[in-house]
């Protein structure tokens, strides 16, 4: 469900499994909660991940570092890269993805060609065999489920997300990998690969993550 990567007196950052929401539901206890039972602490989550998304999740130990970091999320001062996979071919291999989101039906979300407060992602991508491909993002905004909306946009909905018109599958292939921020004048990084599942194998994933440039 989850595990520590990391720690110090300032903060947590951990590897969470998908399927699992950030916050109580439904009588259901939430990631956070859960940290908070299982290690004894007062924690405050930084930023969210979506309950399919896996991977690097920042937690603040206390009011002063969680200010510090949700300024530098604010401010765009921290650099994040996720992986995603697809099994529809893409509009385009790489490039930008900007536009703003608009609410739809149901809970999700439309990006549209004006550009007042647009969501703002970058991507590349690189084939992991025949009809699967890999896709690595790097928002540079914050917006809700703007790298699932950004993936539609550009006709490669990611894997499981049936909400976003994806394929079906045991999961949603989206993935928090790489994190990147200064605290205190102190420099942090933290990488996490996915974990392989039904969609590829391990020696595939890692080929495919491999011919990702730096």
């Amino acid at each position: 469900m989850y595990r520590i990567l990391s720690q110090n007196e300032h903060f947590l950052v951990i590897d969470k499994g998908p399927g699992i929401g950030m916050h109580d539901e439904g009588g259901d206890a939430g990631l956070v909660s859960l940290v908070r039972a299982d290690t004894g602490l007062e924690l405050y989550p930084v930023h969210r991940l979506d309950k399919m998304t896996s991977g690097l999740l920042l937690l603040a130990r206390t009011p002063q570092a969680n200010r510090a970091l949700s300024m530098s999320f604010a401010e765009r001062q921290v650099s994040k890269q996720y992986l995603a996979l697809s099994d529809c071919k893409p509009k385009k291999k790489q490039g930008w993805i900007k536009g703003d989101m608009q609410k739809g039906r149901g809970g999700s979300w439309l990006l549209t060609r004006s550009l007042e407060n647009p969501a703002i992602s970058w991507f590349d991508s690189t084939p992991v065999r025949e009809g699967l491909r890999l896709f690595r993002i790097k928002p540079q905004t914050g917006k809700t489920h703007q790298i699932r909306v950004a993936m539609k946009s550009i006709g490669a909905p990611i894997l499981g997300d049936e909400r976003y018109g994806g394929s079906p599958a045991e999961r949603g292939y989206l993935h928090a990998w790489r994190l990147d921020f200064v605290l205190w004048d102190t420099p942090f990084a933290f990488e996490c690969p996915p974990e392989p599942g039904p969609a590829c194998s391990a020696p595939e994933l890692a080929a495919a993550m491999a011919r990702l440039a730096p």
